[in-house]
């Protein structure tokens, strides 16, 4: 294979300096970066926006229960009619009239309360009220027949089962979400990368194709060697803009946080009071503690060589496969027919792993389809945070590069035929005709 690291520089240089390609992989983390940043920006705007609440309570049993946050001031309404209270509200260009109005018993009074404003209310408020309201009325409720409420408070017991393997190793329900976050990107990368870079490889042999260079370049090389070149060199390119992403991306991300002074972690808080609460009732320290716990405690280093090998193995599989149909094809129209086949498996793997895996990861259903070469790349990735023994890993990448060498056996021979294929639309029983040539 004299050749192959001549087609490999080729390919990855014809790439590289295309420029359509140069302009995506510096314009497309630009592009995201200001996406996000406008996002983040908005974001902000909305959980910065002040609102002011009146509360007309005419039962005198609710009032106490709202205490102001950072952008809510809640504003209590006495000796007012409800049609002043509302005209009070409305010309002062208050957020809304929460009205709590006269009952017989608390019953009647949670039936008859109502919100007034101008528009619609986010649904985050009212989700606000509505919580605030419920725990002050049952309260209210409760004491009324005669339960000490503070007994009811101490006698409450939280359960949090401690978990430990035979060999004495301690987990948390915390480690699982970690386990499967960690494996659900590593399978979420790969799933990308051959939709992206696989497309790139059958791309590039249809152009070559119908440009007529491919007779050409045939006359001296090898298909096999024209082939595993292509997949090659476009795989250094793909992994070179990806780099690069990651680096350009970095950089903008410090820059607009700095300059614009935008603070990207408020646009994963929509719902910043309501997550408020939720936070104040849990043991956040450790849950962190936790949460430390469970990274340490992932085989970090089987994840990393699984992860290298499993991903190249993975990769260079579908990618023949996409080879062998840019060959068999003169364009991308003509592609369709072919695709379903190479994305079922991919699509079948990524919810074996999202459904089954993190319910039962060394069940029957994640173990098979870690076996089978056409979804254990994403599998397993999914399943090794677990802890799966050696032999399983060795196994199922023995069973993946042995796929490979008779997936690029049969790719070939369709590569070697296709190439020269002009005019018609092959069919799968013509395909099959060609692998006998």
């Amino acid at each position: 294979m004299n050749h192959l690291s001549l087609i490999i520089k080729r390919e990855y240089l014809t790439k590289v300096k295309n420029k359509s390609f140069i302009i995506m992989t510096f314009l497309s983390p630009i592009i995201m970066i200001a996406l996000i940043a406008v996002v983040a920006y908005l974001a902000q705007l909305n959980n910065d926006k002040e609102r002011t609440i009146s509360i007309l309570d005419e039962s005198g049993l609710i009032s106490s229960a709202f205490e102001n946050t950072e952008n809510t001031t809640y504003i209590i309404l006495k000796e007012l009619s409800l049609e002043n209270a509302k005209n009070l509200v409305k010309e002062k260009e208050e957020y809304g009239l929460l009205h709590i109005p006269m009952g017989v018993d608390i019953d009647q009074v949670a039936k008859s309360i109502k919100f007034y404003s101008e528009d619609t209310p986010s649904l985050t408020i009212i989700s606000s009220l509505e919580n605030r309201l419920e725990k002050k009325l049952t309260d209210l409720k409760l004491q009324q027949g005669g339960v000490d409420i503070e007994k009811i408070k101490a006698s409450k017991t939280s359960i949090d089962i401690a978990q430990e393997s035979y060999e004495g190793e301690k987990t948390s329900k915390i480690d699982n979400i970690v386990k499967l976050a960690f494996g659900g990107v590593a399978g979420y990368l790969l799933f990308m990368f051959i939709i992206i870079y696989g497309n790139m490889i059958m791309r590039s042999v249809i152009e070559e194709k119908t440009s007529r260079i491919i007779e050409v370049i045939i006359s001296s090389v090898k298909p096999m060697q024209l082939m595993m070149g292509k997949i090659i060199g476009t795989s250094l390119a793909g992994i070179t803009q990806f780099v690069i992403w990651l680096i350009l991306g970095g950089v903008l991300m410090m820059v607009v946080s700095s300059i614009f002074g935008i603070n990207l972690s408020e646009m994963q808080t929509p719902q910043q009071e309501m997550m408020q609460q939720a936070m104040e009732s849990q043991d956040m320290q450790m849950q962190a503690q936790q949460l430390m716990t469970a990274i340490y405690n992932l085989p970090l280093t089987n994840m990393i060589i699984a992860f290298v090998l499993f991903f190249i193995g993975g990769y260079l599989l579908y990618s023949s496969l996409y080879a062998a149909i840019g060959a068999a094809v003169d364009n991308e129209t003509d592609t369709q027919q072919f695709m379903m086949p190479i994305l079922v498996p991919l699509i079948l793997a990524v919810y074996v792993g999202v459904f089954t895996v993190i319910e039962d990861p060394h069940g029957t259903v994640s173990t098979v389809f870690s076996f089978i070469p056409l979804t254990s790349p994403v599998v397993m990735l999914m399943r090794i945070p677990f802890g799966v023994p050696l032999w399983q890993q060795l196994l199922s990448l023995g069973l993946l590069i042995g796929t490979f060498r008779i997936t690029v056996w049969f790719a070939a021979k369709i590569y070697r035929v296709g190439i020269l294929m002009y005019g018609k639309k092959p069919s799968y029983r013509e395909i099959y005709k060609w692998l006998k040539y």
